[in-house]
Formats: structure tokens, C-alpha cells, sequence
């Protein structure tokens, strides 16, 4: 993505890597979202793990854990789009946003 195709709301990669099939990406999220950070891990179109940093504590479990098992597809078209207090975004949004640079 270009910056030119950026936007405000957009995460940022910080560290991608692959061991024994397993994929672990690691995204900055924007700053008008409460969590500061999604760490996920994926094998082929699966997902194996989500862990945000910081955030409502509750929600952000909930989302990750409702999260493993499903294809990266599957979640994108879930979360993509939700809004949290009109901000143009979310912690769920922010993960369907992550999803879609993999």
C-alpha cells in the first residue's frame, strides 16, 4: 500500500515472520482506537491466535477468541467496517484491517 492509499485509520506492519508454517504478524493499530497493538498468528487462511495490547480488556478477549478457528476471510467480513463512538474505526475494524494485509 502506497501512502498515497493510506489512511488515517490504517495499522501499521511492525514485525512478520514465519516458523514451522506458522505465521506471526505483529500491527501497531491507530491511535483512535483503545488497544495499541494486535499480534496475530495464522497458518495458511486459518487463524490460530489474536492478542491485542491494551483496550477494553473484555471485548478485545472476546473478539480474539471468537476469532481462532476461522478463516482470515471469514473475520475480515465480519469486523471490517464496525465503528466504535463514531471514530471511523475500532479494535474489531482494526483487526479486519490487519487481516487484509496478509
Amino acid at each position: 500500500m502506497t501512502d498515497m492509499e493510506r489512511t488515517p485509520y490504517d495499522v501499521t506492519l511492525l514485525d512478520d515472520n514465519t516458523e514451522g508454517g506458522i505465521r506471526k504478524t505483529y500491527f501497531r493499530t491507530c491511535p483512535v482506537v483503545c488497544s495499541e497493538a494486535i499480534y496475530i498468528e495464522t497458518e495458511g487462511d486459518m487463524i490460530r491466535k489474536v492478542q491485542y495490547t491494551k483496550g477494553c480488556n473484555g471485548n478485545t478477549q472476546g473478539v480474539a477468541a471468537l476469532c481462532v478457528g476461522r478463516s482470515v476471510k471469514e473475520v475480515i467480513g465480519l469486523l471490517e467496517g464496525i465503528d466504535c463512538k463514531a471514530r471511523g474505526t475500532s479494535c474489531p475494524d482494526q483487526l479486519a484491517r490487519a487481516l487484509k494485509q496478509l
